[in-house]
């Protein structure tokens, strides 16, 4: 179709607010000379460890999947395998623990929400499931704490799909400081914050850490950008692991640094519109998200409404 349907303006899904700081500060990177990984992602890396507030970890990547992937190979996961992952979400929490030969287990969300139901979780166990990936959908935090209970009695890891969870909270804490193994966001462009392509892992663990750092760049213990700001020779540097090309350039992490520094007034703008949308459909036979609980904050990443079961309208004639 080309232009808008029925002539009306065309309402898109997301424009991105890049903000001319933003196109100034890429700007800076394209005439440095310096373009793929360096001061710049170095520099994003410490300003989103200081906006969670904890400590942490924080390794800038090509994309929320290959922060996924590059978790779950740093805590060992591999053939024969199982992953628990909700049935509820994008193809990329499943398809990497196909990447490292495990099989993902599905399972459904809990009543009334969109998020995984813990009590399904560990009824879905068994002596093969080494991890679990809750993912936040839409912004609204999953019940961590009786994930938790689940992954303590268990042994089982956890890694955070938090690719719409930013700036979520909960029980106080952003998502990305709690006591998990590991939690990946995303930068998409539609994302609450946008690099165009680009995530971020972070974690508490140094040897997830390191492993993941590594293995983000074909598996060289030492990336380009410290090579050449080190005082060791340039030119060495050690192959230690079939790894993988998952960096941030310094053009996408020169956008990141601004897009961060508004993240707080999106947030503001995406509560209010929100809040609107409750307001405005309040009266309609719909099922509107679910409501964050106490001491937790949705990201609004989404608004995701449902149709009643009295409604006589399909999902598909609706939409």
């Amino acid at each position: 179709m080309n232009g808008p349907p029925n002539g009306k303006e065309f309402l898109p899904f997301a424009v991105p607010d890049i903000g001319e700081e933003g196109i100034a500060e890429a700007c800076k990177v394209l005439r440095s000379g310096w373009v793929t990984t360096g001061p710049r992602t170095k520099r994003f890396e410490g300003a989103f460890v200081d906006f969670l507030g904890s400590e942490c970890q924080a390794l800038a990547v090509s994309s929320a999947t290959a922060g996924l992937h590059l978790a779950l190979e740093a805590l060992g996961v591999g053939p024969g395998d199982e992953v628990v992952v909700p049935t509820y979400t994008f193809t990329a929490t499943a398809e990497v623990v196909r990447y490292l030969g495990a099989d993902p287990v599905f399972v459904d969300s809990e009543p009334g929400g969109f998020n995984i139901d813990p009590p399904q979780v560990a009824a879905k166990l068994s002596p093969r499931t080494r991890a679990v990936i809750p993912v936040h959908f839409s912004g609204h935090a999953c019940r961590m704490d009786a994930l938790a209970r689940v992954a303590r009695e268990h042994g089982l890891r956890v890694v955070e799909d938090a690719a719409h969870a930013l700036p979520a909270v909960w029980h106080g804490r952003l998502i990305g400081a709690l006591d998990t193994d590991a939690a990946v966001f995303s930068f998409y462009a539609t994302k609450a914050i946008t690099t165009g392509e680009g995530g971020m892992v972070v974690t508490r663990d140094e040897g997830l850490a390191r492993r993941c750092r590594i293995m983000r760049l074909h598996g060289i213990d030492r990336d380009a950008f410290d090579r050449y700001v080190s005082n060791k020779p340039a030119w060495y540097y050690e192959v230690i692991a079939p790894g993988f090309k998952y960096n941030m350039t310094d053009i996408a992490a020169a956008i990141g640094i601004h897009q961060l520094a508004k993240l707080r007034r999106f947030h503001v703008r995406r509560v209010e519109i929100a809040r609107r949308y409750d307001q405005g459909l309040r009266d309609l036979p719909l099922l509107l998200p679910p409501r964050p609980q106490r001491m937790a904050d949705h990201a609004w990443h989404l608004y995701v409404i449902r149709l009643k079961s009295e409604v006589s309208i399909s999902r598909d004639a609706f939409i």
